[in-house]
This record gives structure tokens, C-alpha cells and sequence, in this order.
């Protein structure tokens, strides 16, 4: 079973259909809801209902989700009835099996209900298909459209010192890079205030998104959200509440995270916790708002490359 424990959650919506040939007469009886074992249609929206709801009991891979959302409806025809579904969740992955789900189960139904009433070679269910989809990585995109310029500052006593490597920051340059950001630059600081608002300022002439990864938390030499929110010009403090609201559902410590985010001039800055698992699960939480905001807000100019 695939791992979207570190997926966030978002509205997601699924719509399928599944077309159900029968004759002619079979048809009318299901407009009539007057078949030999009763109201056809009624009990084939119930059956889809219920097999969206049931879809990980019945399909050994999916996820269970919260299902918000489960509609069948129907399209009469001359020979033969479109079954539309509907299924909507919030959750970190989508309910394209859900509605597909639902679709062929209330199109079994169908079958069921008319079989008495014709010969077995007359009813066909087939194009049980997707029709659309939204909420996830296809509709919250989490890769830029064009190149945009990042800079990443490890702040350590420990990593500057060369006493343990840095795999923080690093997984936060991954993930930069995968989503299209470019270039990127990466330095290791030690905890000191003033080399860090010095090379922030600096780096806001040339950088249009600067990461500090460490210096969040709690300790006496945790400065870096001390030093960096008296420059902030505009918060953007949406950014870190979801960094901590999603940390904080994976780990009690992410309450312990003071992180700010923010425009220093036309440059937007974002203090990232010092562990890997910190600095990942704030980059899950928060990457595509990053994208969005370098994206769509083409009203922020910089030499930095997103023009």
C-alpha cells in the first residue's frame, strides 16, 4: 500500500460513469420503477452509495477516506441508461476508485434487477470510466511554471562546525529543486545573529524565495526567528500555521516550532525547523503555496528570476 502519510489533505472530487445497454422495455421499466424485485434505480443509487463508501474493503490497495460526498444519478436512454457518479472527500489522496466503484456496483444492480425481465445476451454494462477530477497534485500543482531563484541557510552551531553533516537543509534543496527552483543557493551559518541578518539582506537583492532551515525552536541559541521577524515587511502567517498544523498531526513537537514567514522588500523568507523530519514535513505542508505564490502573483518583480 502506497505511503501518503506525509501527502497533505485537500478537497478532492471525483465523477465517473458506467453505461448500462438493456432493451428497450427493460428501459421503461426502470422509468416506471417496476421491476420483479422492486424500484431499480432507487436501489442501485443505495448500492453505489454504499460501494463508494466500502471501496478499501473491496479494493485490496485503496485507502480508506471519509467520504463527504457520494451521488448517483442516471441519464435515460432509448436502449440504455448512463450511471454518473459523484464523490468528494478531504483527504491526501483521491476518490477516483470510489466513484469508479460506485459507478460499476449500481450498474451491477441495474443488471440484476433487469435480468429476470430479458435475455441474458441483451444487458451489457461497459465504459465504466473516469469523466474528472480535482483536488490533489493535478489541481494544486506543486511544480513552477518557470525558474525561479531560492537561497537555503542551515543554521547549526554543530554543521558549521563540521561535528555532523547537514541533512536538513539538503532535503529541503531536494525538494526545491524538484519543484523547479532554480538556481539555488545552499550555505551552512553557525547560530550567530548577525551573520544571518547580514547574508539575508544581501541575499534579498538576488533571491527571490530565502529558506533558513534551524534556529526555531525554544533554545538560547535558536535566534534565527528573533533576528529575521523584525524584517519581515509583509507576514504571510498562514505559511507556517499549516507548516505546524500538519507537523503537529505526524508529532507533538511541531508546537514547539516559532517559525515566521514573510517579505523582506520583493524576497519571501521562510524559517524552517532544524531536524530533517521538521524541515520536510513544513516543505510538504507548504510547497504549494510556495508555488501559487510565485506563479499567480506576478505583481512582485525581482532580479532573482520570476519576473
Amino acid at each position: 500500500m502506497k505511503n501518503v502519510g506525509m501527502k497533505p489533505e485537500s478537497y478532492r472530487v471525483a465523477e465517473a460513469q458506467a453505461i448500462l445497454h438493456a432493451p428497450a422495455h427493460c428501459i421503461q421499466l426502470l422509468r416506471d420503477g417496476n421491476t420483479e424485485k422492486g424500484d431499480a434505480l432507487k436501489t442501485a443509487r443505495i448500492a453505489g452509495i454504499l460501494a463508494a463508501k466500502r471501496t478499501d474493503e473491496l479494493i485490496p490497495l485503496c485507502h480508506p477516506l471519509p467520504i463527504y460526498r457520494a451521488d448517483v444519478d442516471y441519464d435515460l436512454h432509448d436502449d440504455h441508461v448512463v450511471i454518473l457518479t459523484t464523490v468528494e472527500t478531504i483527504g491526501p489522496t483521491g476518490v477516483e476508485m470510489e466513484a469508479l466503484t460506485a459507478a460499476s456496483l449500481a450498474g451491477l444492480t441495474l443488471y440484476d434487477m433487469l435480468k429476470p425481465h430479458c435475455e441474458p445476451e441483451e444487458l451489457c454494462l461497459d465504459q465504466c470510466k473516469l469523466l474528472k477530477k480535482k483536488g490533489g497534485k493535478s489541481h494544486f500543482k506543486r511544480t513552477l511554471r518557470q525558474p525561479v531563484s531560492a537561497a537555503v541557510i542551515v543554521l547549526s552551531d554543530t554543521v558549521a562546525a563540521g561535528r555532523k553533516p547537514d541533512t536538513a537543509g539538503k532535503s529541503v534543496v531536494e525538494t526545491l529543486t524538484e519543484a523547479g527552483f532554480d538556481p539555488i543557493h545552499y550555505q551552512i551559518l553557525p547560530d550567530e545573529a548577525d551573520q544571518l541578518k547580514n547574508l539575508v539582506l544581501e541575499l534579498t537583492k538576488s533571491y527571490a524565495c530565502i529558506m533558513t532551515v534551524g534556529g526555531t525552536g525554544i533554545g538560547k541559541r535558536d535566534i534565527t526567528v528573533d533576528t529575521l521577524e523584525p524584517l519581515l515587511e509583509r507576514k504571510l502567517e498562514g505559511l507556517m500555521e499549516a507548516a505546524r498544523s500538519f507537523g503537529q498531526r505526524r508529532t507533538p513537537y511541531a508546537a514547539m516550532s516559532r517559525g515566521v514567514a514573510g517579505f523582506i522588500d520583493r524576497s519571501l523568507v521562510v524559517t524552517l525547523p532544524g531536524s530533517r523530519g521538521g524541515a520536510s514535513e513544513s516543505m510538504a505542508a507548504i510547497l504549494t503555496a510556495l508555488v501559487h505564490i510565485f506563479d499567480v502573483c506576478r505583481d512582485l518583480p525581482h532580479p532573482g528570476g520570476y519576473e
